[in-house]
């Protein structure tokens, strides 16, 4: 919600079944979205894409993600509109 400017904040998680061995679960928002050129960067440690003066944070959280992910030997992605959406 940080990461969020619209006065109608909304987050949307949900499921989708690709086939009986294949499961994404997803997490959408309509925050300020992130640019494809910083897709990678946001998953990595201690990386931040605004100033501490902008928002609040330590660059840990989708660091953190992705490492849970990782040793349970799958993936995370991000997909994300700038200024209109971001699905993980």
């Amino acid at each position: 919600m940080k990461f969020n400017q619209n006065s109608n904040p909304e987050v949307t998680i949900g499921v989708h079944e690709e086939d009986a061995d294949s499961v994404t679960i997803y997490v959408k928002d309509n925050g300020i979205g992130i640019e494809k050129e910083f897709a990678d960067r946001i998953f990595e440690l201690f990386q931040r894409l605004h100033s501490r003066d902008e928002y609040e944070g330590t660059g840990l959280g989708l660091a953190i993600c992705k490492k849970i992910v990782t040793r349970h030997n799958d993936s995370i992605q991000v997909d994300s509109i700038p200024d209109k959406d971001t699905t993980f």
